[in-house]
């Protein structure tokens, strides 16, 4: 493992081992579970956010060794979204799968939160070198946008989810908003325009 992603994989890990020790300790709260499952949705919303800025941050700043990190930092974001749906589903639902989906089309928050996981799920998936070499480069990149719409229902979802308090995910969301509008405007400036090569993929 190279050192960036020695670096990526440690701090990745260390929320996780944050949120283990207070739970352990009792210091969450008087609800432990509306911590967790907090805590678990804000950092797959942040590593997705992270995995969608690689490329404008590489672009802008030419760091390109952020591209040997992307895959991680979407793997993390599976990662934390999957504890996010099992706090849930087994500490708020018991494992009882009717109540869960009975949920959902009572709940359209919770609708785009299953949308934004189920998105992510063919991403880790095919996140492998062999699964790359299967689907081929055009198709695995295609196939990778997704990531966009996942996290753009994850936004969607921490928003409803809040109600009054929208600060947060609305930072989220014009934070998302803009590495998305790079991203179109990367694509769509014509290479011979000036300073087109810093929006160029």
């Amino acid at each position: 493992m190279t050192f960036p992603k020695v670096v990526v994989f440690v701090n990745a890990v260390i929320p996780l081992v944050l949120l283990l020790w207070d739970l352990y300790n009792k210091r969450v709260g008087p609800n432990p579970l509306d911590f967790a499952t907090k805590t678990t949705g804000m950092l797959t919303l942040v590593f997705l956010s992270l995995t969608v800025a690689v490329t404008p941050l590489r672009k802008i700043f030419g760091i390109n060794s952020l591209v040997k990190v992307r895959r991680m930092l979407g793997l993390f974001a599976f990662f934390y979204g999957s504890l996010h749906l099992l706090t849930y589903v087994w500490f708020d639902r018991w494992f009882n799968l009717i109540s869960v989906v009975q949920d959902v089309g009572k709940r359209p928050f919770i609708l785009f939160g299953m949308l934004a996981f189920v998105l992510m799920v063919p991403l880790a998936i095919t996140s492998t070198n062999k699964m790359v070499k299967r689907l081929g480069g055009k198709r695995w990149a295609l196939l990778h946008r997704l990531v966009y719409l996942s996290a753009i229902a994850g936004v969607v979802h921490f928003w409803m989810l809040v109600k009054s308090d929208t600060r947060l995910p609305l930072t989220f969301g014009f934070i998302l908003l803009f590495l998305l509008g790079y991203r179109l405007l990367a694509k769509y400036t014509p290479a011979n325009q000036p300073n087109a090569s810093l929006f160029r993929e």
